[in-house]
């Protein structure tokens, strides 16, 4: 019997089976249902798995090496900018090394559907110098989360899983297999390579070098690894994670005339590598995000000229790889791909009808004309749609947290009249930071946190702002006389443009609180907030 389920859910359910003891994640597209599948579960509930959404990514995974520290397998869920984020513990827990297994799930976005950037998260693996892995497709995600564990726990490493985003949200039927018990707690006996002082870091390093061999030979004799030598030696291909399948959906009738090496395991097994180079005459590496793997080729041989992809121009460098790309740079289509005909009319993507959002949006409109219209700074959200017509309020959106210290920064040139505008979870995940910085200057600059009291923008997940904002504030330093909350409605407009002109006037740190509930939010959701509220208060 199979499972009909995304990738994301086919990883979930696989990390579930092989014996995980607690997830931790923050949400963000293309990753938030591996993190909600678990939630949902009936066997996660029936285990204790841990679920809870974390404040940001670099708390997930600093409580995710907690609970291998103790002999637990725990995951590490996130987007591929989440990284970034976290990348300080993720870096350093490479040379620390775990103990239960430990998994980062990283979702990359190519083509950027819901992201800032395309980066590639295999970079980050190879700076690190884990072990890699990229599924192709479900079942491989699924069977994947078993070997990733065992594979930390041998090596006693982090271990890199990378999705992208054609593969988190496409379905196929899922074979599961027989589930493992949770490791039981297991402390380390010798805790002194998690204390990475210096005269400790450096024999951790030294033993992260010398692992490096080892993670090589696992790559070469890995399952997820495959050469197959076909008849035509004109050209080889080497398809990486997910773009296997567009190789395939080109050559699959013909596959005995090519020779393929799929590679779902890193680093790059280089003997395979060396016999489809030796055997074709020219290599086409397909690879859905940065040229990793191209780049890599080029160090490794001196025939260069015999390396194709994205760095030749052979395939597009940015955006999605798809089958009619890959099929015309293996010549199959020649110079021509017919266009996908366009069945619906595209449109720019806007706020919810009756959002608070636009409310808040129109009331700093009314004042665009005496403040100018340069000076907003938002931050990411569904309110970052206010950079957008109709409302074209937002100027700069750059990661999360930056619209208080980009503020603040224009403000110490000489900006006046300078607006953050950041909502409640980003205001928790990063922005609270830079209301110190602002708050230590008496920064001028009027901070609008919109607190629609949920993780609006990946599904309506919940806040950990919900019924803090006000005290987090004042124990960061805001003066109570310049802390503020209005309610975002057309009834309150012109109320609300008296508080915020009155604001900008101040010259210090003024915070506002636009506090109205997401419209997505079910009766039983506003209720379970005001509950929430109620007993924090």
């Amino acid at each position: 019997m199979k499972s009909l389920l995304l990738g994301n859910e086919a990883l979930a359910q696989g990390s579930i089976d092989a014996g995980l003891s607690g997830v931790y994640a923050y949400p963000g597209t293309p990753s938030t249902e591996i993190t909600e599948y678990i939630q949902r579960s009936k066997l996660a509930k029936e285990l204790k798995i841990h679920t809870t959404w974390s404040v940001n990514e670099k708390t997930a995974m600093e409580a995710a090496l907690g609970m291998s520290y103790v002999g637990k397998r725990a995951m590490v869920v996130m987007k591929h900018v989440g990284l970034n984020v976290a990348s300080d513990v993720f870096m350093n827990m490479a040379v620390s090394g775990v103990n239960g297994g430990l998994v980062v799930v990283v979702a990359d976005d190519p083509s950027m559907h819901s992201s800032q950037n395309e980066q590639d998260s295999r970079y980050y693996g190879k700076f690190a110098m884990i072990p890699i892995l990229e599924p192709s497709n479900q079942q491989e995600a699924y069977d994947m989360m078993f070997y990733a564990f065992d594979l930390s726990e041998e090596l006693k490493l982090p271990v890199l899983l990378r999705m992208v985003t054609r593969l988190s949200h496409s379905r196929a039927g899922i074979v599961v297999k027989e589930r493992r018990d949770p490791n039981e707690i297991n402390l380390p006996s010798d805790t002194s390579r998690f204390a990475l002082l210096p005269m400790n870091a450096r024999k951790q390093f030294d033993l992260l070098i010398g692992k490096q061999d080892a993670l090589i030979d696992h790559s070469e004799n890995s399952f997820l690894n495959n050469l197959t030598l076909g008849k035509n030696k004109n050209i080889g291909i080497i398809a990486c994670g997910i773009a296997y399948n567009y190789v395939m959906e080109n050559i699959g009738e013909d596959e005995s005339s090519y020779s393929v090496l799929k590679v779902s395991q890193y680093p790059l097994p280089r003997e395979k590598v060396k016999i489809l180079h030796q055997h074709c005459e020219k290599i086409l590496v397909v690879e859905d995000g940065y040229p990793l793997v191209e780049e890599l080729l080029h160090n490794y041989f001196d025939s260069n000229d015999k390396i194709k992809g994205k760095l030749s121009g052979d395939l597009p460098r940015t955006g999605e790889q798809n089958p009619n790309i890959v099929g015309k740079s293996l010549g199959l289509f020649g110079n021509k791909i017919e266009p996908v005909p366009s069945i619906v009319t595209p449109r720019p993507p806007q706020l919810c009808e009756g959002c608070g959002h636009t409310d808040l949006f129109n009331t700093i409109n009314e004042l665009i004309p005496e403040i100018g219209n340069k000076n907003i700074f938002g931050d990411i959200g569904c309110y970052a749609l206010g950079a957008l017509p109709p409302l074209n309020t937002i100027n700069t959106l750059i990661d999360m947290g930056a619209s208080i210290t980009m503020a603040k920064g224009a403000a110490d040139a000489g900006m006046e009249n300078a607006i953050a505008v950041i909502g409640d979870s980003t205001f928790t995940h990063s922005g609270m930071t830079g209301l110190l910085d602002a708050v230590s200057e008496n920064t001028p600059i009027t901070i609008i946190i919109s607190d629609n009291s949920a993780v609006a923008m990946t599904g309506a997940q919940e806040s950990t702002a919900v019924g803090r904002l006000k005290k987090i504030c004042l124990g960061i330093g805001v003066d109570p006389d310049h802390l503020k909350t209005i309610v975002p409605l057309k009834k309150n407009h012109e109320e609300n443009v008296e508080v915020l002109r009155k604001e900008l006037k101040y010259k210090g740190v003024s915070v506002i609180i636009s506090e109205r509930p997401c419209v997505r939010l079910s009766r039983d959701q506003k209720e379970e907030i005001k509950a929430r509220i109620a007993a924090l208060n």
